[in-house]
């Protein structure tokens, strides 16, 4: 019969005594065991822990041959002990040998124990080793037991995560919290940073695991609980989110299970158990995440991560301020979070930052448009990297192949140590190019210049070399602020941008709002199903005049004495530019009324994104006083492949003989007519596409700063008369097996111009 004393409460009472009294970290292990052992009724319980050659090792036992510690070993899946450490999940065996996964480890001297319950060792929802108990009976253990093993577990998950059981191993080798884990994403931003971990949103670490008043934990669970739900109440209520969208429909399902019973009653059972209430929410979370890993279901591992985001929630709620940014951030510190916005970005100080890693985020999110900017390499889509980061680990993120490494071995950190010096080296030689003129190997002349948005960019005008801005992001200003900027607080902005530049040319596009550019506190976008080709960029800057004349005023006044270039986004028809151009006049009339200084001249030109004006090319030519290409939404738009979407963001070439036609019938038009045009985008920064652009004819770019000198070097050296040579014949005739690509790569070889 087994002892009444022996509950989970009980055993706790017992482990936090052993926890207090000062002795080594194997002692203590073992100290665990017999307890535990004692306290169950059982004649074994072993302790296994997992290495990180994915090994499990008995760390301690009592019952079994003393002398099999730190030697009997099983690798991961194999026995039950490796089938619990790889599933996750607990096994409650009456006989254990007749299971199909039993091994029999004769070192170990277990052949006289049949029933057999093992729990997963966890924390954060990692597997860290497994708790097992044995006995001779035949018996399956009860639900108390097995939430006792569990609780116990989790205890020994803290030792091993604290670091209390390092080195102990007689082979040597580190455990699975020093594992080196490498994540492979999607590359965001170019560069390569080495640093330290900071958590965008730090776990909150649970220090002080036994209660000591039942009644009143429980009391402070039922209180975070209560804080949670009103706080997702309050959300609800806001009058952003007021309507219907896919971001209510996540608020209601996170009240909804808020309000799970089943949630808050393991919770519960977790406190009574002798836990304390921020312990049991880590327990039941951990429970919650080791199930994620089984489960392929992607409705269900949804429904379970929106459980475990609860969780966090709930954590904070216990301990107040616990998810603030750290106060002491490393000098190297490399951002890991699962998403975040522009302006979360630009609460941390721009020097201390090395990389960002997202586990969402696509090129064009805001925050990424900024990192770029910032000079600050991204890799996104780095899906569960939060769970297996902790602050301070050791990172590696290379944003040229996409790659997250954490905590990675020593001759991982010097090859990118040397990848980092040789980048540098060639930044080295890439400033050496400002001075020199834009002209290539044969003479012909091009511009390259650099997109910004914030003034953080502006110092980088003069680092790159760049002829001037070809595309100023009005719209970053309002990402970054909470409510919509004042017309005295953009007029400031753009007063500085113009000072900044130093006499180079700048383009302002005006603001580009709408579809994936929400702004949280513009209460009247429309929920739709396709942002990207709806209310957004000019189409709603039309519909809401006094929003855009703001914009105009300030941008007007902001040029006084100075020429203006102002460039209009997603224009689809010849109309909207016509519009565009009498409101600028409005403005202008009103400004000169009463007595404001005005730019010397205004042109306003049209960014070229949507496909309709490739058909209205005569007619743009003649409206529009310049054209900029933008390259990304016209990809985008002509191939049908949405640029945010992994699965086919990659899938076409920008260097696909139809998309060249396209561009290349822009550049002879703008020839034709005698109308300045520029390419913006992304394409522009890679010296393979730009060596394309400038072959077509389009001898204005503008790009990221970080491009400018990798472009200039390749253009510099190449004959670009005889690349044209090569290249238009390919697009004349369409040969398949020979694709533009492959063309180029293969003239840059044979004339040794780096791409």
């Amino acid at each position: 019969m087994r002892d009444v004393d022996a509950g989970p409460r009980v055993l706790l009472k017992r482990i936090r005594q052993i926890m207090v009294k000062p002795m080594d970290p194997q002692t203590r292990l073992d100290r665990f065991v017999e307890e535990i052992a004692q306290s169950m009724v059982a004649e074994v319980c072993s302790a296994y822990v997992l290495r990180a050659d994915s090994i499990l090792e008995l760390y301690a036992t009592f019952g079994l041959n003393p002398d099999a510690v730190h030697l009997s070993q099983l690798r991961l899946g194999q026995g039950l002990v490796g089938t619990i450490a790889s599933s996750s999940r607990a096994l409650n065996l009456s006989e254990a040998q007749r299971h199909p996964a039993f091994q029999y480890l004769p070192e170990t001297g277990e052949e006289l124990y049949h029933s057999f319950l093992g729990v997963p060792i966890l924390r954060a929802g990692r597997t860290l080793g497994v708790l097992v108990i044995q006995n001779e009976a035949h018996r399956v253990y009860s639900d108390d037991e097995v939430e006792a093993m569990e609780t116990v577990a989790m205890v020994i998950g803290e030792l091993i995560a604290q670091g209390d059981l390092k080195g102990l191993s007689t082979a040597g080798v580190e455990l699975d919290m020093e594992k080196p884990v490498s994540h492979h994403g999607q590359s965001l931003s170019d560069g390569i940073g080495l640093g330290h971990v900071v958590l965008h949103e730090p776990r909150v670490v649970v220090t002080n695991l036994f209660n000591e008043d039942t009644d009143a934990e429980l009391e402070r669970l039922e209180k975070a609980i209560r804080g949670l739900r009103l706080t997702i109440d309050d959300m609800l209520a806001r009058r952003e989110v007021a309507f219907e969208g896919e971001h209510r429909e996540i608020l209601e399902t996170y009240r909804m299970f808020a309000h799970d019973k089943g949630w808050v009653r393991r919770m519960e059972e977790a406190v009574r158990n002798g836990l304390t209430a921020e312990a049991g929410v880590e327990k039941v979370q951990s429970d919650m995440r080791a199930k994620m890993q089984s489960i392929n279901d992607p409705f269900m591992r949804e429904r379970l991560s929106d459980f475990d985001d609860l969780a966090n929630r709930l954590l904070r709620q216990l301990v107040g301020n616990a998810g603030a940014k750290a106060s002491n951030m490393p000098q190297d510190a490399i951002l890991i979070a699962r998403t975040m916005g522009a302006a979360e970005l630009l609460d941390y100080p721009r020097d201390t930052l090395r990389g960002l890693v997202l586990e969402d985020g696509a090129p064009t999110s805001h925050v990424v448009i900024v990192a770029r900017a910032m000079g600050i390499p991204v890799v996104g889509q780095a899906k569960g990297v939060v769970a297996v980061s902790e602050n301070g680990d050791a990172i590696i993120v290379d944003g040229l192949a996409g790659d997250v490494h954490l905590r990675p071995q020593q001759d991982v950190q010097l090859a990118f140590a040397e990848k980092v010096r040789f980048r540098a080296k060639r930044q080295e030689e890439y400033r050496a190019l400002r001075t020199q003129p834009n002209i290539t190997k044969d003479g012909e002349e091009f511009s390259l210049m650099m997109n910004a948005g914030l003034m953080v960019d502006m110092p980088q005008l003069e680092e790159s070399g760049a002829s001037g801005i070809g595309l100023f992001r009005t719209e970053l200003q309002f990402m970054v602020a909470s409510t919509f900027p004042k017309a005295d607080a953009q007029e400031k902005l753009y007063r500085a941008v113009i000072s900044e530049s130093g006499g180079r040319p700048v383009t302002f596009r005006t603001l580009d709002i709408g579809g994936d550019k929400v702004l949280p506190y513009f209460r009247n976008a429309p929920d739709e199903e396709n942002p990207a080709l709806g209310w957004r960029a000019i189409r709603l800057a039309l519909d809401r005049p006094g929003l855009f004349r703001t914009q105009l005023r300030a941008l007007l006044r902001a040029s006084a004495g100075s020429e203006l270039r102002l460039m209009v986004p997603m224009v689809s028809e010849i109309l909207e530019l016509r519009q565009s151009r009498e409101l600028i006049q409005n403005e202008v009339r009103h400004l000169s009324k009463f007595g404001h200084g005005l730019p010397n001249k205004v042109r306003l030109g049209a960014m070229l994104e949507v496909p309709s004006l490739l058909f209205d090319l005569d007619n743009l030519m003649k409206e529009a006083d310049f054209i900029s290409i933008g390259s990304n939404d016209l990809f985008q738009f002509f191939m049908a492949t949405d640029r945010g979407n992994s699965h086919v963001a990659g899938r076409f070439d920008t260097l696909g003989i139809p998309f060249l036609r396209a561009l290349k019938s822009i550049a002879d038009k703008a020839k034709e007519h005698g109308t300045s045009l520029t390419l913006c985008g992304e394409i522009a920064s890679r010296p393979i596409t730009a060596l394309a652009l400038l072959a077509l004819g389009i001898n204005k770019t503008s790009m990221s700063p970080a491009g400018i000198g990798p472009v200039k070097d390749a253009l510099l050296k190449t004959d670009i008369g005889a690349l044209r040579n090569e290249l238009l014949p390919c697009l004349e005739n369409g040969i398949p097996d020979r694709c533009a690509r492959t063309l180029i790569e293969d003239f840059a070889e044979k004339h040794d111009i780096p791409l």
